[in-house]
């Protein structure tokens, strides 16, 4: 039962949030991921927010250890209250993570997905990101992100202007961020560009791999 509403979440009497998005994303996201993730191992997703795709994820990919995480507490519970409903063997406890300390609680991903961050947060959560990705990562292991970003030359979308107003006012720290700054980040911290794809609702999935040595 949704017993109240938070930031635009609608919350459950059991602390679990649902964001309108993600019924919408899942889908497309979760195609995208299918051609980039490995195998087998672990998979660490970053700023997990309510838990909805970590749990549709574990389902998706059941060969893969899905590692949600998040430094908002009322997200961790959220995340906690999505994983205890499931209870999927391969859906593990969120991480306190936040990708602008130098030390995170985990020691290795072959993976890591970032859905929705970085234009929610400062500048300085950018290269934090590609610091700590560079540092869990195997040699050609990916780092993802997803959602709406300014490219130069591209005419930006009416809704994706309005929505970079609405968190500038918000926050002035916060705003789409522009995807050939976040590519320099990226490559500052040994990461490559590999992919990007237009996604649906204007949004970009973009795919970075750690250099691998024997190539």
């Amino acid at each position: 039962m949704i017993g109240g509403v938070m930031g635009g979440l609608a919350m459950s009497d059991d602390d679990a949030l649902y964001a309108p998005a993600v019924p919408r994303n899942r889908e497309p996201i979760g195609a995208a991921l299918a051609s980039v993730l490995p195998r087998f191992g672990t998979v660490l997703e970053v700023a997990s927010g309510t838990g909805e795709h970590a749990l549709h994820w574990a389902a998706t990919f059941p060969h893969l250890i899905w590692q949600p995480s998040d430094p908002d507490p009322v997200a961790r519970r959220s995340i906690v209250a999505h994983t205890r409903a499931a209870a999927f063997a391969n859906l593990r406890p969120p991480l306190d993570l936040d990708v602008s300390m130098p030390h995170w609680p985990i020691p290795r991903a072959d993976a890591i997905v970032c859905i929705n961050m970085i234009h929610i947060a400062p500048w300085a959560a950018t290269p934090g990101l590609m610091a700590g990705a560079v540092r869990l990562l195997p040699p050609g292991g990916v780092l993802v992100l997803y959602g709406p970003f300014r490219e130069h030359g591209v005419r930006l979308a009416d809704s994706n202007a309005a929505f970079d107003a609405d968190l500038r006012a918000r926050d002035p720290a916060w705003g789409l961020r522009d995807l050939s700054a976040v590519i320099r980040a990226a490559e500052a911290h040994g990461l490559a560009p590999s992919q990007h794809v237009a996604m649906p609702a204007n949004n970009l999935f973009v795919v970075f791999r750690k250099a691998d040595p024997a190539r």
